[in-house]
């Protein structure tokens, strides 16, 4: 008998194992940085955010892992509380819908859109940090699953549009961060949900791949931009030159 699968082709597991990893892993690293910084409230001040943080003028010197590692820091509890809430809430059922190693490529996908939409237009001497980008994603995600699975999209888009108003409103947080994610989640998700049935697996591997292309285009194309740009040591230590300048 056929193991009945969802729209993204997917057989449903018993219950999702992605987002409680990804909640721990990023609880984890918040532990760490309080106690690095000896305060919760200032545990940017670690030395683990200041090496790991996206700051745009770092990444074009060299740096690039800041575009991945900055989605699993947080400035503060109710910063980590709000995306891990979210996370929960949203990330369970897409997991359960599109299958765990579809949900970890949507996930990880719309992080770097975040990561890139911030390094493309963002302040360069700007750190920014969080899950958001991925978060935002999965709110376009699961906003995109309501539209193909044809039921009411009006409480995820009363949630995003929250979201994107409290981004607006509260100083610190990025607004291109949470539109890049937003904006690429909802491009991942519709790869997957709307592939055909013939050669699904295929077609959606290949939408992703061409995805993950494109914004690594984008972040080449714009560290080019800073020329010749190297960036030399840590935290406070670090010295940023051109070569040949």
């Amino acid at each position: 008998m056929r193991q009945p699968v969802t729209v993204a082709g997917a057989r449903l597991p018993a219950k999702p194992i992605l987002v409680p990893v990804l909640i721990a892993i990023n609880v984890a690293v918040f532990a760490l940085t309080a106690v690095q910084a000896g305060s919760i409230p200032g545990n940017s001040a670690s030395a683990l955010f200041t090496d790991f943080a996206l700051w745009p003028i770092l990444v074009a010197g060299g740096q690039w892992w800041r575009l991945i590692t900055a989605g699993f820091l947080h400035i503060g509890l109710i910063h980590l509380a709000m995306n891990m809430i979210a996370l929960w809430v949203i990330g369970r059922d897409l997991e359960l819908l599109l299958g765990r190693v579809r949900f970890g490529a949507a996930y990880l996908l719309s992080l770097l859109g975040g990561s890139t939409a911030v390094f493309l237009l963002g302040d360069e001497l700007q750190p920014v940090a969080g899950a958001s980008g991925a978060v935002y994603g999965l709110m376009g995600g699961i906003a995109i699953a309501a539209l193909r699975l044809k039921v009411s999209l009006r409480p995820v888009l009363v949630v995003i549009a929250l979201n994107i108003a409290a981004s607006v409103v509260i100083p610190g947080i990025s607004l291109l961060g949470h539109i890049g994610g937003l904006v690429v989640g909802v491009i991942a998700t519709a790869a997957l949900v709307y592939a055909p049935r013939e050669r699904q697996v295929l077609i959606q591997a290949g939408a992703l791949a061409a995805l993950l292309v494109v914004l690594v285009a984008m972040v080449v194309t714009r560290d080019l931009q800073f020329g010749n740009l190297v960036c030399f040591g840590s935290g406070e230590e670090t010295r940023c030159g051109r070569l040949g300048g």
